[in-house]
């Protein structure tokens, strides 16, 4: 995959659960004929199913965000919105956890098979890891695979799920959804004999309730390979929508077309009747087409002359501020590199010595300073890996987790641990970054201009392809440090066990440290919020010295739009400034096209 990674939650949900269903009134549509809107994100969908490790990138979910409905979403806050025109959810329990899902009956799939149960359970059976392959993984790759949660086998009931935990999770309230594939649909593609859609959906539901993991095995390989498709899928079964748009067009690298669902009637109603998403990986470009009014929304990852191009951009309005995203440089381990104890023939420490003085090298305070703070003059270096600047937690994390070790560049303290470790120089690091982004690009430049003065020759490794991501594809990353982000969906406090855990799916390096893992899963169930830094501290303690990879900073935002649309407003959370596309209209007297 080519796009910022999905990543866990970056604090803590504290919104109540409510249980009101249904709408009061009749749906009107008021979608508004023959008119378009077409926008700019740097890469484009190529894969329907964003809860595999393989789909689980922004470019994706941007896509299915508009074409799905939820139990609740983020708003611009952001703050947790519940979504009673598609159903409810209510807490019935806490000991042990309960939770009770209900999907309203007039939610559907737009081949008109209700979105139900059987979607809700193929949803758990993902999510919880509840079968294992014959390898003893999970048998669904799914992004962030949670066995330990809720193992219990849900009861179901005409659209309800009742889904009971194994702890008292924290993060209940966003832990579970359904997912952007439809059962029915992931049955079908397996077993092609199957043509009703309900008895696809009742065969599922009896091999999920009897365990039968032979017959689910296709199904999950359906669920993993069936639903990646770059260009305008040949079978319906693919793209099936339960939101407000369906895609009509794709071409591979290019666009992306939406158009409204007609049978859609439980949520706000769009107003544009289609939606288009051109990829335009540079930022300058999407300003350009902007301007040209090829565009009418652009938005990325900024650079100073993007803003100056922006601010004189007098049909355009903008917006700027962090997101909940954030740059980091991660090593891999175990891909008989020169961070892999492998290489130095089991030698933990010294690969760890050479771990540390690469990243002792990283200019993370140039790199603000060059790149970042003339977007954002109050911008810092982030020094947590687990908590945004500005959270009550962050401050109290920073002083005791060991980066201060990192704060300013040391190329004295850099050599000496290599001398140390006895590692002769020149050391070389095959780099990742995706090429034709040109902020990515400066960075690796100054990063590799920086190690060299150490000892470190720092070879360009870019690609267009985020193929290291598939870890069905590539079980060992082939890159020795990769740079990337993680966005974040929720403000959930849990979650980034999927790449800092051992062997967890979203884990590209091959990171692994018992005591993380222990930790991580003391903060699922830990209330009192004291105790929660310190876990998190206890976490961080051990990354920073382990030289598991660094931070560097916090997403700037940059976002403008035409005149002749309202309605946009930009949020720091994924999916950004999608997450209220009903709201975007013409302004009066308008059309955007």
């Amino acid at each position: 995959m080519k796009i910022t990674r999905l990543g866990a939650g970056l604090g803590i949900v504290t919104v109540g659960a409510l249980a009101l269903a249904g709408c009061s009134v009749p749906y009107e549509s008021e979608v508004i004929e023959d008119t378009e809107i077409t926008v700019s994100w740097n890469d484009i969908i190529d894969n329907f199913n964003t809860s595999s490790t393989s789909g689980n990138n922004v470019a994706n979910s941007n896509v299915t965000y508009l074409t799905t409905s939820g139990f609740n979403y983020y708003n611009d806050s952001p703050e947790l919105v519940q979504n009673t025109d598609f159903g409810s959810y209510e807490k019935t329990s806490d000991d042990p956890l309960t939770v009770e899902y209900t999907i309203n009956d007039n939610v559907t799939w737009s081949d008109g098979v209700a979105v139900d149960e059987a979607d809700m359970l193929l949803s758990w059976a993902y999510i919880f890891q509840a079968f294992e392959n014959e390898e003893g993984g999970a048998l669904f790759n799914y992004a962030n695979p949670r066995a330990d949660l809720a193992s219990e086998l849900p009861e179901i009931d005409d659209h309800k799920l009742t889904l009971v935990y194994d702890v008292p999770y924290v993060d209940w309230e966003v832990q579970f959804a359904v997912g952007s594939v439809a059962a029915h649909a992931a049955v079908m593609l397996a077993y092609p004999e199957i043509e009703d859609p309900q008895e696809a959906k009742d065969q599922l539901v009896t091999a999920i309730q009897e365990g039968d993991t032979e017959w689910l095995t296709p199904v999950a390989e359906a669920w993993e390979a069936d639903f990646q498709s770059p260009n305008t899928p040949e079978n319906p079964l693919v793209n099936l929508s339960y939101g407000p748009y369906i895609v009509e067009d794709l071409v591979e690298e290019d666009y992306v077309t939406l158009v409204a669902n007609e049978e859609f009637a439980w949520g706000p109603s769009p107003k544009y009747q289609r939606i288009t998403i051109r990829q335009i990986a540079d930022a300058t470009a999407q300003v350009q087409a902007l301007q040209n009014q090829d565009v009418q929304v652009a938005s990325g990852q900024p650079t100073p002359d993007v803003l100056e191009l922006v601010q004189s951009t007098d049909t355009a309005d903008y917006y700027t501020g962090d997101e909940a995203t954030y740059e980091h440089v991660d090593l891999t381990f175990n891909n008989g590199g020169p961070f892999d104890p492998a290489t130095y023939g089991g030698d933990e420490e010294k690969a760890r010595m050479v771990r540390v003085a690469f990243l002792k090298t990283i200019p993370r305070e140039e790199i603000v300073e060059k790149l970042i703070r003339p977007l954002n003059p109050n911008a810092e270096v982030r020094n947590s890996i687990l908590q945004i600047p500005g959270s009550p937690m962050y401050d109290p994390i920073v002083e005791a987790n060991g980066s201060a070790e990192y704060a300013d560049v040391d190329i004295e303290g850099a050599k000496q641990l290599l001398a140390d470790a006895g590692v002769e120089t020149p050391v070389e690091v095959k780099f990742w970054y995706p090429e034709g982004n040109a902020r990515r690009a400066s960075e690796y430049e100054l990063i590799a201009t920086s190690a060299a003065l150490a000892g470190f020759d720092v070879v360009d490794d870019s690609e267009p392809n985020w193929e290291f991501t598939d870890t069905t594809a590539f079980p060992v990353n082939p890159h020795d440090a990769v740079i990337f982000a993680w966005a974040s969906t929720s403000l959930a406090l849990t979650g980034t066990d999927q790449y800092l855990g051992t062997g967890q799916p979203s884990n590209f390096g091959g990171y692994s440290n018992e005591s993380v893992d222990t930790r991580l899963k003391d903060l699922e169930t830990e209330l009192d919020e004291n105790e929660q830094i310190q876990i998190q501290i206890d976490v961080e303690k051990e990354l920073w010295a382990d030289g598991y990879g660094i931070t560097i900073f916090q997403f700037p935002g940059l976002t403008a739009w035409d005149k002749g649309v309202e309605g946009i407003a930009p949020a720091p959370l994924a999916p950004y400034y999608f997450w209220n596309f009903w709201e975007w209209a013409p302004t009066s007297g308008s059309a955007a096209e």
